[in-house]
């Protein structure tokens, strides 16, 4: 008995995307927008002087949304062209419109066009999501900017830094990705009305042979279509290029994602930070112990499938024949919304881990304090010299002590106890009443704190305000199966 499981179901809107990015990758949306792009090619026709009729226009207002899928169907079967389908199922309900339907243009002018609106809306949507990161991310980065913590060169303990510094850090990328998106809203362009092979030379019959009526036509479809931009030159599709570009930018928000939740993985594993965790959450189906960073490893594993696609596009736009080839189709189906779906997913996730991370200062403490020992020797070295101490003989003290409370770590699996050493030796007994102030590891920090204040003020919170709006109108808010 067949039923919807016996199916390959893809799991980006099965199981994972959001509802509207979902929605703007839907037949429903692509085939209505083809239908406003009929209308608008029609009302932008009549306007310049064909003979387009106002029953026409009426006609094909009428059946934007009304699609008969099931009849494109039937149709497709026979003529083997998803457009020309469609036009005829069009044709079908709106008779009287279908002498003018599709007038002038290829299939490009519906399937390219579309796709530039999805991928713009889509941008929008990452746009919203990225905002609620930011605002996330921004307000943990304030509360932990003064926790020391241990650095890591090579992943091996390094100078401190602060637990805000650190995660400010992945805040920096998402801002400069951000920014990347923003700019690409802007200049994305339309591709309009360009013809068979994009010299709209049936346009130029059309308007007997009126150049100035061509271009005006192409400029206003555009424009009520929502673009000011428009691609200037074409073959029959607008170039690869964009879409190269576009997939860039989502690749490096699934970068900074990558990069941010393989850090709370390893964090994790230090029992340091972790990701929120279900009451009833099961984190493995043998070791009923474990809490695994699941969220964060699935932000890792579809980062990386994102992160795959430029390469794609790239040779897509490598090896279209001339005016085009229609090998680009098949592939841009596929990877074009699964690009979107995936980095909104990724956000969405991310956004769900910001929000809820568990921090634990005192194991954060504990590992601060199995490594300062050796970290504050420098300043312990300075301050005795100041108070009159041989530097070369403090060094040489230092260095002995080092090495024997080394040998107690790594043979005896002891705690470090250098600094007691330390305070204990007569050399350093002119500092011994200030050891504790000395090396308070806040004092190891640097401009740490100050470093995440002003970030905030000066780059974040300008970028917030002026999203305000955006942000409480919940835009960003669309829950994924997280």
């Amino acid at each position: 008995m067949s039923s919807k499981y016996d199916t390959y179901n893809n799991p980006l809107t099965g199981r994972y995307a959001g509802k509207e990015m979902s929605r703007i990758w839907s037949p429903q949306y692509k085939h209505s927008t083809w239908r406003r792009l009929w209308l608008a090619l029609a009302e932008n026709e009549k306007a310049l002087g064909l003979p387009v009729t106002d029953e026409q226009i009426s006609e094909l207002s009428n059946h934007l949304e009304d699609i008969d899928f099931e009849r494109v169907a039937e149709i497709e079967k026979e003529l083997r062209h998803d457009v020309m389908s469609h036009i005829r199922a069009l044709s079908e309900v709106a008779p009287a419109a279908a002498p003018i339907i599709h007038l002038g243009a290829t299939s490009c002018y519906v399937t390219d066009n579309t796709e530039l609106i999805q991928q713009r809306e889509s941008l929008k949507v990452i746009k919203g999501k990225l905002l609620l990161l930011i605002e996330k991310l921004a307000a943990f980065c304030d509360e932990y900017k003064a926790l020391p913590t241990l650095g890591f060169t090579h992943f091996q303990p390094a100078q401190l830094t602060t637990v805000g510094k650190r995660f400010a850090l992945y805040l920096q990328d998402f801002v400069l990705d951000l920014e990347k998106v923003e700019r690409q809203i802007e200049e994305i362009p339309f591709r309009s009305v360009k013809g068979t092979t994009g010299t709209q030379a049936s346009f130029l019959e059309l308007f007997d042979g009126d150049h100035a009526k061509c271009r005006q036509l192409e400029k206003n479809v555009a424009k009520t279509m929502g673009f000011d931009k428009v691609v200037f030159l074409s073959g029959q599709t607008y170039t690869r290029k964009i879409d190269y570009f576009v997939l860039s930018i989502l690749s490096g928000i699934a970068q900074s994602a990558g990069k941010m939740a393989t850090d709370v993985r390893l964090l994790a594993s230090m029992k340091e930070i972790e990701e929120p965790f279900g009451k009833s959450q099961v984190g493995s189906s043998a070791m009923a112990y474990k809490r695994n960073p699941m969220r964060s490893e699935r932000v890792c594993s579809l980062a990386r499938y994102v992160m795959s696609l430029p390469p794609n596009a790239a040779m897509t736009e490598a090896t279209q024949w001339f005016e085009r080839t229609l090998d680009d189709s098949a592939n841009r189906r596929i990877s074009l919304p699964e690009a979107f779906l995936a980095t909104d997913v990724v956000l969405a996730v991310l956004i769900d881990i910001a929000s809820g991370f568990q921090v634990w200062p005192k194991v954060i403490e504990r590992h601060v304090k199995a490594e300062l020992p050796f970290m504050a020797t420098e300043n312990l070295l300075m301050e005795a010299v100041k108070r009159g101490g041989d530097r070369q003989q403090l060094h040489e003290v230092i260095r002995e002590h080092s090495m024997e409370a080394a040998k107690v770590v790594k043979a005896e699996g002891k705690d470090n106890d250098l600094l007691e050493r330390l305070k204990n030796d007569p050399a350093f007994a002119s500092v011994k009443d200030d050891f504790d102030t000395i090396v308070d590891p806040a004092k190891f920090v640097g401009r740490a704190p100050e470093q995440v204040s002003d970030f905030l003020a000066e780059v974040v919170n300008p970028i917030l305000e002026a999203n305000a709006e955006l942000l409480k109108s919940g835009v960003a808010v669309d829950k994924v199966n997280v």
